[in-house]
């Protein structure tokens, strides 16, 4: 069983270059944190798909196995684990978030 969440996520975080694990979804994000993240994303118009931990209880753990991350969200861009919440809003203030995507190729609009 375990071998497939994993599989699941691999395949996931390989074929969407902006994939976020939260809790909810993108419309009805079910935690503050995801909110955050969601909201963040959303502003700087970054195309990025997600999936609902809560209606996955195999998910929701073997995504904390599989980043060694103990908390939802967990945001990867490019198939490289980027953070949680707290890490996300800090590149977002900084400006590393931008650089970040730029360098990865990943579209967005310069933050405002």
């Amino acid at each position: 069983m375990t071998g497939t969440v994993t599989e699941r996520i691999q395949t996931e975080i390989t074929e969407n270059p902006v994939m976020l694990y939260m809790k909810g979804t993108a419309m009805f994000p079910q935690c503050g944190f995801s909110a955050r993240v969601v909201q963040i994303l959303t502003h700087m118009g970054v195309p990025f798909k997600t999936a609902n931990v809560l209606e996955d209880p195999a998910l929701r753990e073997g995504i904390k196995q599989f980043s060694n991350w103990p908390t939802v969200p967990q945001l990867y861009v490019k198939g490289e684990f980027v953070g949680g919440c707290d890490i996300v809003t800090e590149m977002f203030q900084s400006g590393e978030l931008a650089t970040m995507l730029t360098e990865k190729g990943v579209p967005h609009e310069a933050a405002a």
